[in-house]
């Protein structure tokens, strides 16, 4: 076996699939047991593998092919998730997610849907020169949206801020009450900017499907406001329901596409039905 690309068999080292076994529709939850609450949506679903922190299912909606896989906490491990999913087959991916707002206005429970992330992470760095923008995929993003809508869910539409740390990263105290100038500014900072969210990793989700000519889009509940100090475990279920709905209109979209032969999604294309 070789050390460049490792493997258990046929099987990716992490992920532990192997290729043509997950759909081209990929949820990524962070938690491992979201997997299962968002199997829960599907119509039928199976476990694939749970190595580390990465537990993979592969199912179907509405009889369309659909597979989730938690990625752990943070960039690395994400970016290794979707090295191994991608080259297992899968193309399109959605974070399902928690988050922490940073803005007035937003509620607990509410959904963020991110149009951009800030990379305040340091796995992009080693894909990307700095200055490379993170970004969502229009369509996903879209999709995501009318999900939304056709569920009567409240939802912000923004830029998010992905970071390495949850505690300094993110303006909290460290242990023994640490701080640092960095810590004590970046929420206003972000605030000042417009950035609606904290998060771990929406930015490495789409440096790396945006260099890889792949799909993205992230839809979280918040569980926290920062400037209002809240903190509930509130809107997971209504995250998990909007990106599988998503996925069905990504692919009644695709179906429009072929028809047309078209490429790209536009509004146009609905006339044709």
């Amino acid at each position: 076996m070789s050390a460049t690309e490792p493997r258990i068999g046929e099987e990716f080292y992490h992920v532990r699939v192997r290729p043509g076994e997950v759909a081209e529709y990929v949820l990524l939850p962070g938690d491992p047991d979201r997997v299962l609450k968002i199997a829960k949506y599907w119509d039928e679903g199976r476990e694939l593998s749970f190595h580390r922190e990465f537990r993979v299912w592969t199912g179907s909606v509405s009889g369309k092919p659909i597979s989730a896989c938690s990625t752990g906490i943070g960039a690395p491990s994400t970016a290794i998730a979707i090295e191994e999913l991608a080259r297992a087959g899968a193309r399109t991916f959605i974070r399902v997610g928690s988050t922490g707002a940073i803005q007035k206005g937003i509620d607990l429970g509410d959904l963020i849907i991110s149009t951009a992330a800030v990379r305040l992470e340091g796995t992009s760095r080693q894909y990307v020169v700095d200055g490379y923008p993170a970004f969502a995929n229009y369509e996903v993003t879209l999709a995501l949206i009318e999900a939304a809508e056709n569920l009567g869910l409240r939802y912000h539409l923004g830029v998010t801020a992905s970071t390495d740390s949850f505690y300094t990263g993110q303006g909290r105290k460290g242990f023994r009450e640490y701080s640092w100038s960095y810590s004590e500014k970046i929420i206003n900072d972000l605030r000042a900017m417009n950035v609606l969210n904290f998060d771990m990793e929406t930015s490495i989700i789409y440096v790396l499907a945006s260099i890889y000519g792949l799909y993205a889009g992230s839809v979280c509940a918040v569980f926290a406001n920062r400037v209002e100090d809240k903190f509930g475990v509130m809107g997971e279920e209504d995250a998990i329901r909007t990106a599988v709905e998503a996925v069905k209109i990504l692919y009644e979209w695709n179906e429009l596409k072929e028809k047309n032969n078209k490429k790209n999604f536009y509004p146009g294309l609905l006339k044709t039905k």
